[in-house]
Order: structure tokens, then C-alpha cells, then sequence
């Protein structure tokens, strides 16, 4: 990887990614979310309380590039089991920040240490479908640092590159049924995965902060 490529990405993180998190209690108005791709209004976001939860979003230094580093949750999970995601879960009262809560998800889950992540900035909160309001950490990692998965939540993970998630070229929309509500959402195919949902809707965020 060229230095050109990771001064470029730190560039746009400083100038793009929100430096704080939206604190406890604060108001988000409008949160982004599938509900935002449906431009008639068939599509209602969950009401409130929403139930806080956070992700990191982990940008893997290599020798030849950047990547994204991505789980596949387990397959006997209950909720959305086999689906691809980032690392993460609920905020939990201890949890000091939404950074402090995907640093030890991403740990329970991964392995990763959060000496091995520097945290760059937060994407805006993401409501899901099942009203969790969801806070992306930005973090940078070191190709190096050693992975231990947890088999009771992660069944796989797998990076895919940062360019290719930057290209809006591979970003598609989906339509499903949520409900019985039809709802759209993004999907970006890589290889035989198909990345989609809450995770999509996040990389194009990704996306729009770092290249308005």
C-alpha cells in the first residue's frame, strides 16, 4: 500500500467523520436508515425509545491496501444469524462511550485488542428495523493484529477492500418485506457474499463522509 493511500484516508477522516459521538439523551430528529430509501413514505422508522447500540468499523492497514474487516455471526444465533455485519452489540450501562462499547465487542467477539485499533472518528447513528440505534466507530488496525473469534457469536470474517466499498458503482438496492411493508435497503456483492441491510447502509455512509 502506498503511504499516498493511507495519508489520503486520514485526510478524509479528519475532514469527513464526525470527531465526537452524539452524547447519552441527546435528540437525533431523523437517524439515517433504510427508511431514508423510500422516498413516498411507505417505510416507518421504529418509534422511540430507541435501544442504543454500537460497531466498529475496522479499516485494516495491509501491505498492498486498505480493507474493511467484516463477521459472519454465527448460524444458531436467534437474531440474524448467518448475516454479515460489522462488530458490535447493545451499550451496555458500563460501557463508558459508544467507542468503549465497540472496542470491547469487537474484543469479545474478534480478538481485537483496542490497543490495536486507533479510533478515527463515528459515522451518524444508523436506526435499524428493529430499533436499535446504532453508533459506527471508525477505526484504524494494523494488518498484523492477531484474531481470536468467539464460535458462539462469529462463524467467519473476511476484508474486503476499501476501494472496492468506496466504488458507488457496486452499491445496488434492495427491496424486501419488513412487517409487511415492503423496504428497501443497499446491498454490495462481493464475491459469493452479499453485504446488505444495517452493514450497507453503514459502508455508504462510509462513503458520503469520506467523499462528500
Amino acid at each position: 500500500m502506498s503511504f499516498d493511500a493511507l495519508s489520503d484516508l486520514l485526510d478524509r477522516a479528519g475532514r469527513g467523520l464526525l470527531p465526537t459521538p452524539p452524547k447519552a439523551g441527546d435528540p437525533i430528529s431523523n437517524p439515517r436508515g433504510d427508511h431514508d430509501l423510500d422516498p413516498i413514505g411507505i417505510a416507518i422508522p421504529p418509534g422511540r425509545p430507541h435501544r442504543p447500540a454500537a460497531v466498529l468499523v475496522p479499516v485494516i492497514v495491509r501491505d498492498t491496501e486498505l480493507s474493511v474487516l467484516f463477521t459472519v455471526r454465527a448460524s444458531h444465533l436467534r437474531d440474524h444469524s448467518g448475516q454479515i455485519a460489522f462488530p458490535g452489540g447493545k451499550i451496555e450501562p458500563s460501557d463508558r462511550s459508544p467507542a468503549d462499547a465497540a472496542l470491547r465487542e469487537a474484543r469479545e467477539e474478534i480478538g481485537l485488542r483496542p490497543d490495536d485499533i486507533r479510533i478515527l472518528g463515528y459515522l451518524d447513528p444508523y436506526l435499524s428495523a428493529t430499533g436499535f440505534l446504532v453508533v459506527p466507530v471508525v477505526g484504524l488496525c494494523a494488518g498484523g493484529a492477531r484474531l481470536d473469534l468467539d464460535p458462539a457469536e462469529v462463524a467467519d470474517v473476511f476484508e474486503v477492500p476499501l476501494a472496492h466499498l468506496m466504488d458507488p458503482v457496486r452499491r445496488r438496492l434492495g427491496v424486501g418485506v419488513w412487517q409487511d411493508r415492503p423496504r428497501r435497503y443497499y446491498a454490495i456483492p462481493f464475491g459469493d457474499r452479499m453485504i446488505w441491510g444495517v452493514t450497507a447502509g453503514i459502508v455508504n455512509n462510509l462513503h458520503e463522509r469520506l467523499f462528500p
